[in-house]
């Protein structure tokens, strides 16, 4: 007996029709004992989290989850603390005028209680009355040297790094080399991204020393089978074409389609394992439920263009306001693909008020910026990243396509301050 909503839906816990794909499964269980690190990445709901929970289990790894407002002493801090530490500040400075840490040993490093006996009691002890050590928390040297001392050997993971400022994305891709040719000490990285080159962008010299895997690509087939096992372990059948309309709608977005297979079932009163075997499912309801479960973002959608519209801060170019232009008028098939620089800057110099005479400069800057934008408004997940490799303008949010399909655009340009378009030219630049 299972429960509809630990198989279908979003859950803490792995799901239970979880799904290994050789793109992404294969992929991460190989790259594990090759002592390289790992980023995972894709698009938000995509199973990010849910590849590494099933590859690595929890006590092979310590996890932190970043927040927008860390910088790589705060990140390194972090470290230490989920490694065991207990730190405090120290009234030493270091060399850039900044404190020191004291990192003091704790007992439960040890795990005293699992090994018992007098002798993990007195090595514990022993332990635990060294003097703390003082460390600056922004040399990668000192966090090596710490971790070394209490003999540490999981993997470290970092979920959310996409959160990060670029500055700290940037400085801790430098600490990576680092941690890659001074110690054993593998990292995953998890972001929210659909550049497989993010970090050595950052720093090239993580050139072959990272490995990076692709979480957002589902094959038809694997969706498929996502809600094949799902069907099998709630002992129900979905209607052949429920599951092609839903498959079509679906963006390739796992989360959707997991989200409008649970609601089907709640719909069909399926809680849990039915005793006989029961079809559900109609063809014509699919888009309705494709739309309530994405309409239930439709707050966060517009709260998005507002506050990207409004920037840093109020500028004679309103650059972030007129970037949303080239993403509103797009079409969903454009959108998919991600928007070419090239493309987004011929659009604005047609239809920025400065016309021609816009700088490629000030474009290229709030490209770069737009993560760091949405990071800064509390945007998430985010919506929009910009691929610094292939200089493309991406949508990393499926929902939101499935979503803007359905919106009236000159609606949305309005939101966002933009003039409206008018007649055939904006059906022919939508559809």
């Amino acid at each position: 007996m299972h429960k509809t909503a630990d198989v279908f839906g979003i859950s803490r816990d792995l799901p239970l029709n979880y799904v290994e794909r050789k793109s992404a499964d294969d992929l991460l269980v190989e790259n594990l004992t090759r002592e390289k690190h790992l980023v995972i990445f894709g698009s938000s709901k995509q199973g990010k989290t849910s590849l590494r929970k099933h590859c690595l289990p929890d006590e092979n790894c310590i996890v932190i989850h970043c927040s927008n407002k860390w910088n790589i002493s705060d990140i390194n801090a972090a470290i230490l603390k989920k490694a065991g530490f207990e730190i405090t500040q120290s009234t030493s400075k270091t060399a850039t005028g900044k404190s020191k840490i004291f990192a003091k040993i704790s007992a439960r490093i040890f795990g005293a209680g699992a090994e018992g006996g007098a002798e993990a009691e007195r090595q514990v002890s022993e332990q635990t009355n060294k003097s703390p050590l003082e460390l600056d928390p922004e040399d990668v040297n000192d966090i090596i040297s710490a971790l070394d001392s209490i003999l540490f050997s999981r993997y470290i993971v970092l979920e959310d790094f996409h959160y990060l400022s670029t500055d700290a994305q940037r400085d801790f891709s430098v600490a990576l080399k680092a941690f890659h040719e001074g110690s054993k000490y593998c990292f995953i990285i998890v972001g929210v991204w659909l550049e497989e080159n993010r970090l050595t962008v950052y720093n090239g010299d993580l050139t072959g020393r990272v490995t990076s895997i692709n979480a957002d690509k589902w094959e038809i087939e694997e969706i498929q089978s996502v809600v094949s096992e799902g069907e099998s372990l709630l002992n129900i059948k979905f209607d052949e074409n429920f599951v092609n309309e839903l498959l079509s709608h679906s963006q390739g977005s796992v989360y959707v389609v997991q989200e409008s297979c649970y609601k089907c079932c709640i719909d069909s009163n399926v809680l849990q394992t039915e005793p006989q075997q029961k079809t559900i499912g109609n063809s014509e309801n699919v888009v309705d439920i494709v739309q309530s479960v994405v309409s239930q973002q439709t707050g966060r959608f517009n709260s998005f263009i507002t506050q990207f519209a409004e920037g840093f801060q109020t500028t004679t170019l309103e650059m972030y306001k007129w970037l949303l232009y080239p993403v509103l008028t797009a079409s969903i098939e454009g959108l998919r693909a991600g928007l070419k620089y090239r493309n987004i800057r011929e659009t604005l110099e047609n239809n920025h008020p400065v016309r021609g005479d816009l700088n490629p400069g000030n474009i290229t800057q709030a490209l770069q910026s737009t993560a760091a934008l949405q990071v800064k408004k509390e945007v998430k997940p985010i919506i929009l990243d910009y691929d610094q490799t292939n200089l493309t303008l991406r949508v990393v949010d499926s929902s939101f396509l499935i979503w803007i399909d359905k919106q009236d655009r000159n609606d949305l340009l309005t939101l966002a301050g933009l003039p409206a378009r008018a007649g055939s030219a904006l059906t022919d630049r939508f559809r």
